[in-house]
């Protein structure tokens, strides 16, 4: 069951704190100074509110909310924001994700799709993997005529290290079924990109 993530494992947040206190003494931080000393406590806290997603079960997630339903034309959810850490460097990459199903007898509750990506996203990720997790996952338990998951992000990876490139946005995309023929891919495409209000 998803659930706002409050509740923290003393053990887990006890080791992860001396392991974030030796890491700042190492950078060069005084550890005893008044601004730093609870920050191993806050940054084992929030490491773990960020990493959540490995103690969901996604397929659950859809599972608890799929209805019986007639409806198969193309059903979109687009602009869900993402937040997620890079596995090569744990820095933050984030955007939107946009993705649509065509019903085949079943609908999924419209909240679970963001839920999703969440759980998904909130796991040591690669924007490609990413991408992949929520089309397979989508694509696996509501069994649908067709899926198509577009991710947008920008990599502080990139951005504050390395080639220090602010601008750039990463787009990865994954189609199934229907989404493979260039019709509906554009049709899916098109209101991805258009502002209709």
């Amino acid at each position: 069951m998803y659930k706002y993530f409050e509740e923290y494992n003393e053990e887990v947040t006890g080791e992860l704190q001396e392991n974030f206190k030796n890491i700042i003494g190492h950078l060069g931080e005084n550890i005893s100074r008044e601004g730093i000393v609870k920050t191993p406590e806050r940054a084992a806290k929030a490491m773990q509110f960020l990493m959540q997603g490995y103690s969901a079960d996604p397929k659950k997630i859809l599972e608890e909310a799929m209805f019986n339903e007639s409806y198969d034309e193309m059903v979109v959810v687009k602009d869900i924001e993402l937040y997620s850490l890079c596995e090569h460097h744990m820095l933050p990459f984030f955007g939107k994700a946009h993705i649509a199903y065509i019903p085949d007898g079943k609908i999924v509750g419209l909240s679970k799709l963001p839920r999703i990506v969440d759980v998904f996203a909130r796991r040591m990720q690669v924007q490609e993997r990413l991408t992949h997790d929520i089309l397979e996952c989508i694509n696996t338990v509501v069994k649908p005529k067709g899926v198509a998951v577009v991710i947008e992000a920008q990599h502080l990876c990139m951005m504050m290290r390395g080639v220090q490139k602010q601008n750039s946005v990463t787009t990865t995309s994954g189609f199934r079924g229907q989404f493979k023929k260039i019709e509906t891919r554009n049709e899916f495409l098109k209101l991805i990109t258009s502002d209709l209000k």
